[in-house]
Order: structure tokens, then C-alpha cells, then sequence
């Protein structure tokens, strides 16, 4: 193989390489991969006192180990995580929107699971974010 032929090829690899990388560090630093599409899905779950009881039993059963009683993200296991849990009483959190909020419970993320096949209905997921609307401060 000839020296610029050999030196194309090393070329090219390290381009891969860093681009790969680089996508790869954005992902980590950007969060989510919310489209303005999941933005502004609407939660088809009425918020009512039922739903939010439904999301309540849920929560207990699949997120407050990590995200604790009242949502602050002080979980039994959140301790033993390399990452926080978050607080959904901030306002910072509040302000998401619902999609926002079912988006990251369906599809899940690092340490955090996909719930879809733990809850499989949209609507119990949905019924979780009623009961997250809860957890704002007072």
C-alpha cells in the first residue's frame, strides 16, 4: 500500500473517531431527545381524582425507590446511583411539558428504564404524570 494511500486511510479513521465521539458527548450533554412533536403531546388522561390516585399506586410501585416519597429524588436506590434522580417539585421540572414527562417514563434513559413493558397501557404512564403534577412545591 502505498504512503498516501496509508495515510488517507488513517485520515479517515480519526474523522470517524472524533465525529463519533463528538456525537456521542452531545448526547450525554444534551439530555433528552424531545421533538417539538413530544413537546406538545397532550395528555389524553383527564386529571382527576382517580387518575391520580392510578398514577399514585404506580409511582410507588415503579419510581419512588429512586425518586422518593415526594419526588425529590431521594429514593432508597437513589443513593446508589451515579446520578441524581432529579426533584419534580422544582419548577424547573413543573415546567416541562406532559409529552415531555411521558416521553421520558415510555422510552426511559441511562439509568433510568423504559417503562413500557412495566406499564404497558399509555395510560397508566399518562396517569403517572397526573400524580407527578402533585409532587410541585407548595
Amino acid at each position: 500500500m502505498k504512503s498516501n494511500q496509508l495515510r488517507l486511510i488513517v485520515i479517515s479513521m480519526g474523522m470517524f473517531l472524533l465525529f463519533s465521539l463528538g456525537n456521542g458527548l452531545q448526547a450525554q450533554t444534551t439530555g433528552w431527545n424531545i421533538t417539538p412533536a413530544i413537546k406538545a403531546t397532550k395528555n389524553p388522561v383527564p386529571t382527576s381524582k382517580e387518575s391520580k390516585a392510578d398514577g399514585k399506586e404506580l409511582y410507588n410501585k415503579h419510581c419512588k425507590s429512586c425518586h422518593g416519597s415526594a419526588g425529590l429524588g431521594d429514593g432508597t436506590r437513589a443513593s446508589t446511583l451515579d446520578v441524581a434522580c432529579g426533584d419534580f417539585s422544582s419548577s424547573k421540572f413543573q415546567a416541562t411539558t406532559d409529552g415531555e414527562i411521558f416521553f421520558q417514563i415510555s422510552a426511559g434513559k441511562g439509568k433510568m428504564p423504559s417503562f413500557k413493558r412495566l406499564i404497558p397501557e399509555d395510560n397508566g404512564r399518562w396517569a403517572i404524570v397526573n400524580y407527578i403534577r402533585t409532587l410541585a412545591a407548595k
